[in-house]
């Protein structure tokens, strides 16, 4: 088991300078790593027919859960195969779960402003209390802007610019993107300002550091209970779901939503036209040029019938 922590150590290094992994991906694979190992007892010297018992270990977990599982493995034992630490690659015995990516869950435009309308019963006061002020600048950006939850609460306290209506965000795989800000959500952000300290470097300090991801998704779900939604149905991606959803209802382009929100592959972001597919069909129906042209029904033809041929 001391060969697997080695191993392990030197296959996420390469995750990180080569492929660019965040810091939650790099904890993911460590933990499906670790875990498998005390499954087969140690990974570095496993055989195909030791991995092939993690199947029916990970028999009563969802299919994704499994394929995310397997994946960090395969990836692992390519790894050392490449660098020369195994002679073979036994990721062949891994199951490969046929998977189905879920719909995004999302929230009604109704849902939203319900969430805004009760921010702004707390802000529009005579003198807010700064934690409602944090909150708006949170959910403004979130469903303002599309960020993930770790880009979010990690913003620098220089990220927005008065000038600049745009933030430069380095996302998942250190890629960088211009990501638009609304006038709402820089008006929220330079309120919010006043209360951040001069000499914090974080736009949304807590403690030593941030606002951590945990923090923030109490936050959301509290306020989607005191707006009278279910806890269970909020969290910061649902509000980036939304976002996009909502975009595209909007008419926004599909290669413009992509760039927003950070995604490598298109194909990422087309699972948001399935979501706007109820209104896909009411558009086919209503602005088709044949939409106001009465079907016309083939009748069978009568023998003796004047209208026929």
């Amino acid at each position: 088991m001391d060969d697997d922590a080695v191993l392990i150590d030197r296959f996420l290094e390469m995750m990180a300078a080569e492929r660019g992994a965040s810091r939650n991906t790099l904890l993911a694979y460590r933990t499906d790593l670790q875990g498998a190992g005390e499954i087969v007892g140690g990974l570095a010297a496993a055989s195909q027919d030791a991995l092939g018992r993690l199947a029916g270990e990970w028999a009563p977990l969802a299919a994704s859960t499994v394929a995310r599982k397997a994946s960090a493995l395969r990836a692992f034992y390519a790894f050392l195969e490449e660098e020369g630490l195994r002679a073979d690659n036994p990721g062949a015995a891994l199951p490969r779960p046929v998977t189905r990516r879920p719909l995004p869950k999302i929230l009604s435009s109704q849902e939203v402003d319900s969430l805004f309308a009760l921010i702004a019963q707390r802000v529009e006061t005579d003198h807010p209390a700064p934690l409602d002020l944090r909150l708006s600048a949170l959910i403004e950006l979130l469903y303002g802007s599309g960020l993930r939850a770790t880009e979010l609460v990690s913003l620098p306290r220089k990220a927005l610019a008065v000038d600049r209506p745009f933030l430069i965000i380095k996302g998942k795989g250190a890629r960088e993107r211009l990501v638009p800000i609304s006038d709402r959500a820089r008006a929220a952000v330079a309120t919010w300002l006043a209360h951040v300290p001069a000499d914090s470097p974080w736009l949304f300090p807590s403690g030593k550091s941030h606002v951590s991801r945990i923090r923030l998704y109490q936050l959301v779900k509290q306020l989607a209970a005191a707006a009278g939604i279910a806890p269970e149905r909020v969290s910061p991606h649902v509000l980036r779901h939304a976002f996009a959803t909502h975009l595209l209802e909007g008419g926004a382009d599909l290669r413009a939503l992509q760039s927003m929100l950070g995604h490598a592959d298109i194909g990422t972001t087309q699972i948001y036209t399935h979501v706007d597919s109820r209104r896909l069909v009411e558009l086919v129906n209503s602005r088709h040029p044949l939409a106001g042209m009465q079907a016309r029904i083939a009748h069978p033809r009568v023998d003796g019938d004047a209208s026929a041929p």
